[in-house]
């Protein structure tokens, strides 16, 4: 394929990945269905601190909220296209051996991010919430405005749908010969050093607590990608 054949087929993919997630968004403009979403975003905030309450300062604020949850919504819902479509842009450069793997990473990335927004929501929030809306109450009361509080959850619930990816895309790398897992092995220090910088980066918060919860699963997956790596070399 030329430059330009490959262009217009990365195109292609974009756009129906594009589409993928607006399709998955529509559900959750039916307002009721938006509105329990909300909620269940805020329970474990609130199961932290039973008084808590968020705000609106802004005309707009509610109706940019409304549209940050269906699009979080709308990225679950359409992941497994997503990574379909990111598939399909590379299976020309595949063997046909190799391209039997493209139906089971879908189906294995797509389950991987559900675990990670479950992992998220079950373990991460609650935690880092604890901590946050506890630190400080004897000089200030925490009243975050509901876009601040949906930027952090909506934000924290995608990296950790991200991360729960690598092991799938470390034993992908070892299929194709990219890695090994005695390279991995030896690369375990700036694995770990790693994991905490895009833990830095990823999240919007400077506490130590947020960002534990975040680079401690990237390690530990990190190490389970190297079981997969193994395996796939023993294949």
């Amino acid at each position: 394929m030329s430059l330009l054949e490959h262009l217009l087929e990365l195109r292609s993919r974009v756009t129906w990945s594009a589409a993928a997630v607006l399709v998955g968004m529509v559900p959750f403009f039916y307002i009721p269905l938006g509105t329990e979403t909300i909620e269940f975003l805020l329970a474990p905030a609130e199961d932290q601190n039973p008084d808590f309450k968020v705000q609106a300062i802004t005309p707009m604020e509610n109706i940019v909220t409304y549209f940050r949850v269906a699009l979080l919504g709308g990225i679950s819902l359409g992941m497994p296209m997503l990574v379909y479509q990111a598939l399909r842009f590379v299976t020309p450069a595949l063997t046909p051996q190799e391209k039997r793997w493209v139906l089971p990473v879908v189906i294995g990335t797509s389950l991987s991010f559900v675990l990670g927004l479950a992992f998220g929501y079950l373990v991460v929030l609650p935690t880092a919430y604890g901590f946050l809306f506890s630190f400080g109450r004897t000089y200030a009361e925490i009243a975050p405005t509901i876009s601040s509080y949906m930027d952090l959850t909506t934000r924290l619930l995608l990296v950790m749908g991200i991360v729960f990816e690598t092991p799938l895309l470390i034993m992908g790398l070892a299929k194709f010969g990219v890695v090994n897992a005695k390279k991995l092995r030896g690369w375990w220090r700036f694995a770990l050093i790693g994991s905490f910088v895009i833990s830095a980066i990823a999240t919007p918060t400077p506490d130590p607590i947020t960002q534990t919860l975040v680079g401690g699963p990237i390690f530990i997956l990190y190490l389970v990608g190297i079981g997969l790596a193994w395996l796939v070399k023993r294949e």
